[in-house]
């Protein structure tokens, strides 16, 4: 027969229930540590807690335990028209030395099959509330439990009942808090992304569903329309917010260097690998990895990005050993991915690994109404930022605004707005400090034409306009100079 608890060992297990309560916020988390001392500090050999759960029959539900298979489980859950059942009925302890030989119980079917010979059962009680019970028992006579088990038993569950309370109500406020801002951020939408528009509201839906979760996310969308921003505002508003966020754009790099920049290399694996590196995937661990363009991905590293997606783990160019990364992959490209795969230019099992939530985000000119806001938003942005004393704009320049194609979307619309602020001579922007291009030509906007085509239209009649300059092309259209140079060469276009 062990001893019961002594004074030293029953302070020591109180004061870590104490530390306990203060540090794990996780009911489950919780509860398996609670269960743990209470076994460790009394010797039992099995146990179980279980709490009020008033959407099952029994009114109650296991939702830790120890040392059971499922088969006990299931048997000792009987008990509950004994044993546990009068705990929770009368709110008192119960202490059973020897069960095998106790008037009370000793036809109870489990305690008979599994030769229970102890038992300790103890209220989970906040105030006069009952939530729950603590189960112990010991096959062994080894080590019964004894009187002088009960008064820590009781202490210890009120130490335990307090910790547990405090953990769920942490959890339901959590939860509360989540489903609240998911709610504000699908109405009113996230920082540094404007628009009331239907076609915005519809995207602020899906990003508000998906903040939380590891899902990876395809963002499709012209240049321009704000793709990245979406990444980023998927990032730090959910739960990786405290981790890297690394974006990486997979066009116009060779294959080479874009596996080392994703992956990493070991130090002489190629002429100017001085020394090992980390790639960005091991750099973004824990947090979230961008692949802007990912349409532009050669069959090679749509394969290599595959296994990570797969797997969850990198190799490092020219090393053999294999590293586990955590990340959140998000996507965006601004062709059609699906036509792609259709084509065989893309690989269909890596399209859906990329696209379990797709978030589409409209051209400028499906959603004109967002125009005035996105206006006067890149007005208060750039006003402050270069100290000009606008006021705002004339009618006339708000409804050129709203009259013009954005052929590069918001960006443009951006670049146009600061531009329009430097020039701006009086209180509020004219049309004529907008500077907007007249259109010409047949509209590149025709129907059923696909987007990359209405897109290659685009640049290359800006590119006209602009006399092959690429530098202002690049400005007006509100994409890099490296973008553009790599589109040209997609399209087999000599730039200048």
């Amino acid at each position: 027969m062990s001893a019961p608890p002594t004074m030293r060992t029953s302070f020591e297990a109180l004061a870590e229930i104490a530390l306990v309560i203060n540090t794990l916020r996780d009911p489950e988390v919780l509860l398996e540590k609670v269960l743990e001392i209470a076994i460790e500090t009394l010797e039992a050999e099995r146990g179980f807690i279980l709490l009020k759960a008033p959407q099952y029959p029994e009114g109650f539900a296991i939702r830790a335990q120890r040392n059971f298979t499922e088969q006990q489980l299931g048997e000792i859950v009987r008990i509950s028209t004994s044993v546990v059942h009068e705990v929770l009925r009368t709110g008192q302890p119960v202490l059973l030395y020897e069960a095998q030989q106790d008037e009370r119980y000793r036809k109870a079917e489990s305690i008979v099959i599994q030769r229970i010979q102890s038992i300790a059962c103890v209220p989970l009680r906040i105030k006069e509330r009952l939530i729950g019970a603590i189960y112990l028992d010991s096959l062994s006579r080894r080590s019964p439990f004894t009187r002088e088990c009960l008064p820590f038993l009781e202490a210890f569950a009120h130490q335990a009942a307090v910790a547990i309370e405090n953990a769920q109500l942490y959890q339901s406020l959590r939860e509360e808090n989540r489903r609240l801002r998911s709610e504000i951020q699908r109405l009113h939408g996230f920082e540094g992304i404007v628009g009331q528009s239907p076609a915005m509201r519809e995207v602020f839906d899906t990003m508000a569903r998906v903040l939380d979760t590891d899902a990876t996310v395809l963002i499709e969308g012209e240049s321009g329309t704000g793709k990245e921003l979406i990444a980023r505002a998927l990032h730090y508003n959910g739960e990786r917010k405290h981790q890297p966020f690394v974006a990486v754009f997979c066009g116009s790099l060779p294959d080479e260097l874009l596996e080392s920049e994703l992956f990493g290399h070991k130090k002489g694996a190629f002429t100017g690998a001085l020394s090992d590196k980390k790639g960005l995937f091991e750099v973004a661990d824990g947090g979230t990895v961008f692949l802007d363009e990912v349409g532009d991905l050669s069959p090679r590293m749509q394969t290599a990005l595959l296994r990570v997606l797969q797997e969850g783990e990198i190799r490092r160019v020219g090393d053999t050993q294999i590293r586990k990364v955590d990340v959140r992959v998000i996507s965006a490209t601004n062709k059609p991915l699906r036509e792609l795969v259709r084509q065989g230019k893309f690989r269909e099992d890596l399209y859906y690994r990329l696209n379990t939530i797709q978030i589409t985000v409209p051209p400028l000119r499906q959603r004109r109404g967002d125009i005035p806001l996105l206006a006067h938003h890149f007005l208060d942005k750039y006003a402050v930022k270069k100290r000009a004393h606008i006021k705002g704009f004339t009618p006339q320049a708000l409804e050129a605004l709203e009259r013009y194609h954005w052929p590069g979307n918001v960006r443009e619309l951006e670049n146009t707005i600061e531009r329009a602020v430097v020039l701006a001579r009086g209180e509020f922007i004219t049309p004529e400090d907008l500077r907007l291009p007249e259109t010409d030509g047949a509209d590149p906007f025709e129907p059923d034409l696909p987007l990359h085509e209405v897109e290659r239209r685009v640049v290359l009649r800006t590119l006209k306009r602009h006399e092959g300059n690429i530098s202002e092309t690049a400005r007006v259209l509100g994409v890099s100079r490296r973008w553009l140079h790599y589109k040209l060469k997609e399209w087999h276009v000599q730039d200048a």
